[in-house]
């Protein structure tokens, strides 16, 4: 397969859409010998802040001169960027080599009248085998969605992390915290450590099943903490305990906003768990990674005229996450949005969250097939000025003109969108 031709197979498996599930990835993965039992792994759910733990976790080992894998989901840009190796996304001749190799195992699997694998499956199975061929030692493995029946829950991890639990994926998880709290800590596995920042009744739940499957748990705010304490040339200084190791350090993360102080304490907090099993992983390494982690995106500022802040803010918890960034590193300020929502997003949320009177809405389609209506979402935008663009580079060129040479435009709503109009902006 060439890269083009690896594209037009996963998109003819799209028609199996989301089916959750684990009986089908495991038989793909029998087939394939088991590349994920190759190399050691840590596995990462939430309802937010999961990339961007996965992202300091797999910089963090890198900096300990491990060789790690990453896998992510959606990607910005281009699907290599969901297998990455020492921080470097596969190739596109690599990508198509791990379809292609994939993809002749998926085809025992309908010679045998078996039910097909959906397009998220195939590509766990291939970034398994990609990381095996590449001879990492560790990966780091996000959850594409909740956790106990998500495809990367085939995995037997070193620690098992959630960062945090609200509601999302009403229609797949159930529709209460209960439920969504019940899928996320389904990647919890016997005797595994867990690392979490859930809070309320989600992390009830979680203690719950960690003592059900005796695996020890670590709690954010009880046996580590994290403190915001000042910004240093858009990086945050953090400051993080962690009480069994009577450790108290400062570290400069290079993520903005408040809910990466969480993260990086989520992250720090696995990274030492790991480091009583690898000696190689040290507070000087877990500072490097820090320092150096990069994840697009997140509340990710470009600088020139007018300064452009991109976040994918893709559910009401992540809207809220990011008005609380922008009404502390530009209060006041009106803000010029480019807005696309998913139609299985709570729209009318993530609006009245979002936007305040004094800013100014370009609302546009995300690229995806579950984009929400651009002119149904600005029917939810009451108090200020509301406009449709018919495309997301003449809605990134509307939001540079309306915001001028010294205001502040912010892409926000969904990564489908982020991804793009990211592209427009940095070409």
């Amino acid at each position: 397969m060439t890269y083009e031709e690896s594209l037009l197979y996963l998109e003819q498996l799209c028609k199996f859409g989301i089916n959750l599930g684990l009986t089908r990835i495991e038989k793909l993965l029998e087939l394939m010998d088991h590349p994920e039992k190759k190399f050691k792994t840590i596995h990462v759910t939430g309802t937010n802040g999961k990339g961007s733990t996965t992202a300091m976790l797999s910089s963090i080992l890198k900096a300990a001169n491990i060789k790690v894998g990453m896998y992510t989901s959606p990607h910005l840009a281009s699907y290599t960027e969901r297998m990455m190796v020492n921080g470097k996304e596969a190739s596109p001749s690599q990508f198509a080599q791990a379809i292609e190799h994939t993809s002749q195992f998926v085809q025992v699997i309908i010679d045998e009248g078996l039910e097909h694998p959906t397009e998220f499956e195939v590509l766990t199975a291939a970034a398994f085998y990609y990381f095996a061929a590449s001879g990492v030692e560790y990966a780091v493995i996000e959850v594409g969605l909740g956790g106990l029946l998500d495809s990367t829950n085939v995995i037997l991890p070193e620690i098992a992390v959630i960062t945090n639990v609200t509601l999302d994926h009403l229609d797949k998880c159930g529709k209460t915290i209960s439920d969504i709290a019940t899928h996320k800590a389904g990647i919890i596995k016997r005797g595994v450590p867990v690392v979490t920042a859930a809070r309320g009744e989600a992390l009830d739940i979680i203690k719950k099943i960690s003592k059900e499957k005796t695996a020890p748990i670590y709690l954010y705010d009880q046996d580590f903490s994290a403190q915001f304490v000042g910004s240093v040339e858009h990086r945050q200084n953090v400051i993080v305990k962690v009480e069994k190791k009577n450790m108290e350090e400062d570290f400069l993360v290079n993520l903005l906003g408040h809910h990466q102080v969480d993260n990086c304490a989520v992250a720090i907090m696995t990274a030492l768990i790991a480091a009583e099993k690898e000696e190689r992983i040290t507070v000087s390494a877990i500072r490097q990674g820090l320092y150096e982690v990069c994840w697009p995106g997140r509340f990710e500022v470009i600088t020139g005229q007018p300064t452009i802040i991109i976040d994918g803010a893709h559910n009401l918890d992540g809207a809220r996450g990011l008005r609380k960034n922008l009404d502390e590193f530009y209060p006041k300020q009106p803000i010029i949005f480019l807005l696309g929502i998913l139609k299985d997003k709570d729209v009318t949320g993530i609006v009245k969250t979002l936007i305040r009177s004094n800013d100014t809405v370009v609302v546009v389609a995300p690229l995806s097939e579950r984009a929400g209506e651009p002119e149904e979402i600005a029917r939810e935008i009451k108090g200020c000025y509301v406009e449709i663009a018919t495309s997301i580079t003449e809605g990134v060129e509307r939001v540079r003109m309306l915001a001028g040479g010294n205001g502040v435009a912010c892409i926000a709503g969904s990564l489908y969108l982020v991804g793009a109009a990211r592209q427009v902006i940095c070409r």
